[in-house]
């Protein structure tokens, strides 16, 4: 991306999410949050990066659903709120981001592990390196 490509991304993450908090935290439930923003070269459209909290998979992706169904009004919102730093308002297109799912989903296994490790008597990784001087 370009410096100015780069800036627009910027700007439209930033301004979408006030808008989403502003605007429609009461309609999206539970809370989104716009983590990314990437805009095509010529500034048609801006492809949003959207995190859905939320236990339940069926709930997010109704949220996520319900935020993509909302794109074009959010769009006249935004065109509101950047009117004067941009002559044209790129088209929004939401993608659903579950790295915070992702994460907390190998933290689970990684504390499995640990726990599966401990019963059997094997020492962690940690007191493995701490007993052999921590060499490689």
């Amino acid at each position: 991306m370009s410096v100015r490509t780069e800036r627009v991304a910027e700007l439209i993450q930033q301004e979408v999410a006030k808008i989403l908090q502003r605007e429609y935290a009461e309609r999206l439930q539970p809370m989104v949050t716009v983590t990314d923003a990437r805009v095509t070269p010529d500034l048609s459209i801006a492809y949003l990066y959207a995190s859905v909290l939320g236990d339940e998979k069926e709930q997010r992706e109704a949220t996520f659903r319900h935020l993509e169904a909302l794109a074009p009004e959010v769009r006249e919102k935004l065109a509101s709120e950047i009117r004067h730093q941009l002559r044209i308002v790129p088209e929004l297109k939401f993608f659903l981001d579950e790295t915070h799912q992702r994460v907390e989903r190998l933290n689970t296994l990684f504390d499995q592990i640990q726990k599966e490790r401990e019963q059997r008597g094997e020492p962690s990784e940690e007191r493995a390196e701490e007993s052999s001087g921590g060499e490689a």
